[in-house]
């Protein structure tokens, strides 16, 4: 069973900083794709950023420089670090992963990201 909890959203400033974690489970982790994507109110879901299996990293232009994806394949756990946050980052911002050499993506519950101004 494929299994992807995110955490580390809230509430904060404009100019704060969060961190998500998303571990992963019932995937060969190293062999997947993972993306963080952001589902703000009214809008639909959009990629905020992207990191391949071998670490290539591509991001939306509205956060390039303000946010970093990584991965940690010994934890199974992707991470999105957030700074510099505005308040047109809010939303739901959800997991996904995309193994290798099939055409599953997975999903996961989601976590909410507020920014106040």
């Amino acid at each position: 069973q494929v299994q992807l909890v995110e955490s580390g959203g809230g509430l904060v400033q404009a100019g704060g900083s969060l961190r998500l974690s998303c571990v992963a489970s019932g995937i060969i982790f190293s062999a997947s794709n993972m993306g963080w994507y952001c589902q703000a109110p009214g809008k639909q879901r959009e990629l905020v950023a992207t990191i391949t299996n071998g670490g290539i990293t591509n991001y939306a232009d509205s956060v390039k420089g303000r946010f970093t994806i990584s991965r940690d394949n010994a934890k199974n756990t992707a991470y999105l670090q957030m700074n510099s946050l505005k308040p047109g980052d809010t939303g739901v911002y959800y997991c996904s992963a995309a193994p290798r050499y099939t055409r599953a993506t997975y999903w996961g519950q989601g976590t909410q990201v507020t920014v106040s101004s």
